[in-house]
């Protein structure tokens, strides 16, 4: 047993004699010298925040004006008043013809042939967007607007076509194709 306190007692010295010789005050000079050149630098400056201006409320209240979505009252009025003026409508009995399956904008006039003696006039050639040729004379319909062909010549196919009139009638509008040179 003898041997075990001497053990501890070994175990005790070494402690105290490795505390002590921590303990002495030159491990911090290296520490000390930093702090003090930090200190002795010079400060930077830190700008000061912006002022702000207060926040001013603003109402916008829209309520007593229109929508702008809606036309003005004036217009509006004398819509509800006036009957369609023109008595033109579509022939929606009629069978359709090939070319009223395109809009105008996918046809495109490409020639013109004239019959032979005593022929009936002259028949304008129209591409559609499928790469198909078809024949056009006076008469005929094209385009998705109920298109009536009223003139064709050389350079040129003239149509009437029959649109809404955005007042539950119908109006017609004249439409040119020309041909296309290119």
């Amino acid at each position: 047993m003898a041997m075990k306190h001497a053990g501890k007692a070994w175990v005790s010295v070494c402690l105290v004699s490795l505390l002590t010789a921590c303990s002495q005050g030159n491990g911090f000079a290296d520490l000390d010298q930093f702090m003090a050149e930090t200190r002795a630098k010079p400060r930077g400056f830190v700008e000061p925040l912006p002022e702000f201006k207060a926040y001013e409320a603003f109402t916008y209240s829209a309520a007593d004006r229109r929508s702008p979505f809606e036309a003005p009252v004036e217009v509006q009025l004398t819509m509800m008043d006036q009957a369609p003026q023109s008595d033109v409508e579509p022939n929606l009995d009629r069978p359709k013809e090939v070319l009223e399956n395109f809009q105008l904008t996918e046809l495109t006039m490409v020639g013109t042939l004239k019959k032979a003696e005593g022929g009936n006039g002259l028949f304008a050639l129209v591409k559609d967007n499928t790469g198909g040729i078809h024949r056009v004379r006076s008469g005929n319909y094209m385009g998705q607007n109920y298109g009536r062909v009223v003139g064709v010549n050389e350079t040129r196919i003239e149509l009437m076509e029959i649109v809404p009139n955005g007042q539950g009638g119908w109006v017609e509008r004249p439409r040119s194709l020309s041909l296309d040179e290119g």
